[in-house]
């Protein structure tokens, strides 16, 4: 008897613990039911409406900076260099002189074809009179005159000899790198530094063909370069009228102003032409498309059917067209209006329950400028 009542204590014990557990285990089946009844919870996403818009047709470009002038600076006549009168990166004026050589031998030559053309000047002027007295001939007269006419022509090549042994900036600008020394002997055609103009800078650049019949002078332009700071606006100046049979493209010149001096022969630019036309658009941001293999989709937020005052996305697919900026065109799958999932779309699935935050939701730009770009 004293055995069977710790028995009956611990099977009471067990008992009890194995209710209490059932009931535990009941109620979190029940509680499973409930939550697969409900569904997964709403996800948190940003929204945006989709807007129509009109976009004026632009080109795209890379381009090439070209200066106004710009030449490199040699010499005519061989010769040793005996002054060089400027430093690299001089700012010159048109005329001034930049580099002299050797002309002993030249002048040498001049003093004594000066001095003949002097003795024939008054050969023919004693000729002259002497034939009005009638003791001098026609034909020594015609002989003084020859000889005049051929000193002078002697005297004009020397100091033309000597005239191409000074070289001069041919055009206001800036200089290169001098590439010549004083003592050193050039012959014809050495380089001697380089003369850039800073007047006028040109930006050449190139199109595809197929928009040959949209291009004309005066077009407006947008030069950039950000990562030095170049923002500029220009004009088309010219179109070349021949198309490029290696590249099928069209090249174009433009012109701008750059007060700054921020644009240098060489640099490469971003060129966006902007044409006559414009087309009206659905545009969305870039972060609202997923984009998939099987095609690009977007999530449009709805009235949720079963439970009111929910909302649900539905996956829509698109077809995207051009891209400008934070925005993306919609071609085809949108009307306009519709209110789109802009941040978080790639965690929903089509029907999914979603929960709008748009505190956090980012404003998208039509000229993006990064703080770290």
């Amino acid at each position: 008897m004293k055995v069977l009542i710790p028995i009956v204590a611990v099977l009471a014990v067990v008992g009890g613990l194995a209710a209490v557990k059932a009931n535990q285990i009941g109620t979190l089946i029940e509680a499973g039911k409930a939550m697969q009844k409900a569904g997964p919870p709403p996800e948190t996403v940003s929204t945006i409406e989709t807007r129509k818009d009109h976009w004026v047709a632009t080109l795209a470009s890379v381009g090439s900076v070209e200066a106004g002038k710009g030449v490199a600076i040699s010499n005519d006549s061989p010769g040793i260099v005996t002054r060089i009168r400027f430093e690299s990166g001089d700012q010159v004026k048109a005329g001034q002189v930049l580099v002299e050589l050797d002309t002993s031998v030249e002048r040498a030559q001049l003093a004594s074809a000066e001095a003949r053309l002097g003795l024939a000047t008054t050969t023919l002027n004693r000729t002259r009179a002497l034939i009005k007295e009638g003791v001098a001939t026609g034909a020594e007269l015609d002989s003084a005159e020859a000889s005049v006419k051929g000193s002078t022509a002697e005297v004009s090549a020397l100091r033309g000899q000597i005239a191409r042994k000074v070289v001069e900036a041919p055009f206001a600008g800036k200089l290169g790198i001098r590439s010549v020394n004083v003592g050193q002997y050039l012959s014809p055609g050495t380089s001697i530094t380089t003369l850039q103009s800073e007047k006028e800078e040109y930006v050449d650049f190139s199109v595809p063909q197929q928009y040959f019949d949209k291009l004309r002078r005066g077009l407006p332009v947008t030069i950039t370069a950000r990562e030095t700071g170049i923002d500029l606006k220009g004009v088309v100046a010219a179109v070349d009228p021949a198309v490029d049979p290696a590249t099928r493209t069209v090249t174009l010149r433009a012109t701008t102003s750059d007060p700054d001096k921020k644009l240098r022969p060489g640099m490469f630019v971003n060129v966006s032409v902007l044409l006559d036309s414009q087309r009206d658009v659905i545009a969305l941001p870039v972060t609202s498309v997923v984009y998939a293999p099987y095609g690009d989709s977007v999530f449009v937020i709805e009235d949720d059917p079963k439970a009111p005052g929910a909302k649900i996305a539905r996956q829509q697919f698109v077809k995207l067209g051009e891209t400008r900026g934070d925005f993306v065109e919609a071609v085809k799958g949108l009307k306009g209006g519709e209110t789109l999932v802009s941040a978080g779309a790639f965690k929903l699935r089509n029907g999914a329950r979603v929960s709008i935050n748009n505190k956090v939701g980012l404003a998208p730009k039509m000229d993006p400028r990064p703080a770290n770009r």
